[in-house]
């Protein structure tokens, strides 16, 4: 958080005093931009494991109650507290039997990976610091993730860009979900 700290000084201001935004302040905004970054994954995990567990093992005619019991055993894994009984969240989850997303769900939170990476690239290099590594990172990213698009297989040109394969680590620490060296 040191380099939106140090953004959000630069462009925070007082609209009458022109005062820069107080570092309590500053605090606040990161605490309620985390607050339930854990609990929001959960739920993405919840949904991502439930649309893959149907489209891959549950077989048409085992009823619903098979389905209702696959979403219910993903549940104990994914919530903090047991859903009730009656819930019937799955029909009204659009998303993975109407909406064009069957067995691919998961890819929400894979984007997020994918784009905490990248912005970690320019985190890890000072790029916010220093206009001429934030050209160098940019042209680099636009060299690699922006001219070779769908030219060449997603995960290769991920690893042009970074050098290596995607990691948690930046969304977890932009999420507040690992502590952090200041």
């Amino acid at each position: 958080d040191l380099e939106l700290k140090k953004v959000l000084k630069k462009i925070g201001k007082h609209h009458e005093t022109g005062e820069p935004l107080p570092d309590d302040l500053f605090e606040k905004l990161v605490k309620s931009k985390n607050f339930g970054s854990g609990t929001r994954y959960l739920r993405q995990c919840h949904f991502a494991m439930t649309d893959l567990e149907l489209h891959a093992r549950y077989k048409p005619g085992e009823g619903a109650d098979a389905v209702f019991a696959a979403e219910a055993k993903i549940a104990t894994k994914t919530m903090l507290m047991p859903a009730i009984k009656e819930d019937r969240f799955l029909c009204g989850f659009g998303h993975i039997f109407a909406g064009g997303y069957s067995a691919g769900y998961y890819s929400y939170l894979w984007a997020e990976v994918l784009s905490a990476d990248a912005f970690g690239a320019f985190e890890e290099a000072g790029a916010l610091e220093d206009e001429k590594t934030l050209s160098a990172t940019g042209g680099k990213f636009a060299g690699t993730v922006l001219a070779m698009g769908g030219g060449a297989a997603p995960m290769e040109v991920f690893k042009a860009f970074r050098g290596r394969e995607p990691s948690v680590d930046a969304l977890l620490r932009h999420n507040g979900l690992v502590a952090t060296t200041a």
